[in-house]
C-alpha cells in the first residue's frame, strides 16, 4: 500500500470513527438496567447454540462468570450501527480492517457487562463453524469525554490524565497487534455518555509468551 492510500484510508477511517461515536454515544438511552443474575451457560453448551456453519463469521463472546453474549454483525455500509437488544453485543466492521477485532454494546444494555472484565480473564470467541479463539485481559482503559455531547470531544485518560483526540484514542484502542476491544460508555452524573470504557485483550499465546519472560 502507497502513502497517499495510507493517508487516505486513515482519512476515511476518522470520518468513519465520529459515526460511530454518534451512533454509540448519542442515541437517547432509558435507565440503566439491572444486572443479568441468570447462572451463565457453560462454554461448550453456549458454543453450541451460536454456531451457524458458516466459517469465518464471529457468532459469541463468552468470558467465565461475566459473559456468555451472542455476536451480531452491523449492516453494510453502517459503520455507526450498534444493536438496540439487550443479550446481543455487535462486531465493529472497521476494526476488522486492521486485523483487530471490536465488540460494541450500549452500557444500558450488553455493555452494562463490560465493567466487570479485569485483567487475566480469558475471553473466547466463538465463529460459525465452531471455531474457538482465545485472549486475554490485559488492560482496562476509561475516559472521560471533555465535552460529552459533542462527536469531537477529546478525551482524558482517568489513568494518567493524558488527552486525546477522537482520533487518537481510535488508534489507541483499534490499531496494532491482533486483538479484541470490548467498547461502551461511562455513566457518571446523570450523563450516560460522561465516558468511555474499552477493555483489551490478547490472543492468550501472546499473554502467555509475555508472562514467560520470552
Amino acid at each position: 500500500m502507497t502513502l497517499k492510500n495510507q493517508i487516505t484510508r486513515t482519512t476515511l477511517n476518522a470520518s468513519l470513527l465520529v459515526a460511530i461515536f454518534i451512533s454509540l454515544f448519542f442515541n437517547p438511552v432509558s435507565a440503566l438496567a439491572a444486572g443479568n443474575s441468570a447462572t451463565l451457560p457453560s462454554f461448550t453448551d453456549f458454543s453450541k447454540t451460536v454456531q451457524n456453519g458458516k466459517t469465518n463469521v464471529l457468532r459469541g463472546v463468552y468470558v467465565s462468570n461475566v459473559l456468555a453474549l451472542p455476536v451480531v454483525q452491523q449492516p453494510s455500509n453502517n459503520a455507526g450501527y450498534v444493536s438496540n437488544t439487550d443479550g446481543e453485543i455487535t462486531q465493529f466492521g472497521m476494526a476488522s480492517q486492521f486485523g483487530n477485532v471490536g465488540l460494541l454494546a450500549h452500557n444500558h444494555l450488553s455493555g452494562k457487562s463490560f465493567s466487570n472484565l479485569a485483567a487475566g480473564q480469558e475471553v473466547s470467541l466463538v465463529y460459525g463453524d465452531g471455531k474457538v479463539e482465545t485472549f486475554v485481559v490485559t488492560e482496562v482503559l476509561q475516559y472521560q469525554a471533555l465535552q460529552p455531547n459533542s462527536a469531537y470531544s477529546e478525551f482524558r485518560n482517568l489513568s494518567d490524565n493524558k488527552t486525546l483526540t477522537a482520533e487518537q484514542m481510535f488508534k489507541r484502542v483499534y490499531f496494532g497487534n491482533r486483538h479484541v476491544t470490548f467498547q461502551t460508555c461511562i455513566a457518571k452524573d446523570g450523563n450516560a455518555s460522561w465516558g468511555r470504557l474499552f477493555v483489551i485483550a490478547i490472543p492468550k499465546a501472546e499473554y502467555e509468551k509475555i508472562n514467560k519472560g520470552q
